[in-house]
């Protein structure tokens, strides 16, 4: 045992990260809801995978190329509330709180459906 593979995703759910959010990030399956998107957005920034997020982020609101950090250290994830945003819904947010070393960005993210699958549209940073 004790590969990488068999750690608790780092989305907080109690899962391997390839039966949770790993799934997602190789293309194996689409997330069915705006916050398992959410979620599987903040682990693709904590293993640095540009590709994922820009592939769910919204067309309309996507930038070109992102950089990222590699010195931010990502430490958990905290989902606060989240309204519609099932398999019923076009449109869903989700309000969470992301821990990094040093500190910490809340924010309530705005998810759209575009061709029936999930993407982060935008969001609101808070307090």
């Amino acid at each position: 045992m004790g590969r990488m593979t068999t750690r608790t995703c780092p989305c907080g759910l109690p899962q391997s990260y390839d039966a949770c959010c790993g799934r997602f990030h190789s293309g194996a399956a689409s997330a069915p809801t705006a916050e398992l998107l959410m979620r599987s957005r903040y682990c693709a920034f904590v293993k640095g995978d540009t590709g994922y997020l820009l592939r769910t982020w919204h067309p309309r609101t996507r930038p070109e190329r992102l950089d990222l950090d590699p010195r931010m250290r990502w430490t958990g994830l905290e989902i606060l509330g989240a309204t519609d945003g099932s398999a019923f819904h076009a449109t869903g947010t989700v309000t969470f709180r992301a821990s990094y070393r040093g500190g910490s960005l809340h924010e309530r993210s705005r998810f759209e459906r575009v061709d029936g699958a999930w993407v982060y549209l935008d969001g609101d940073f808070l307090e």
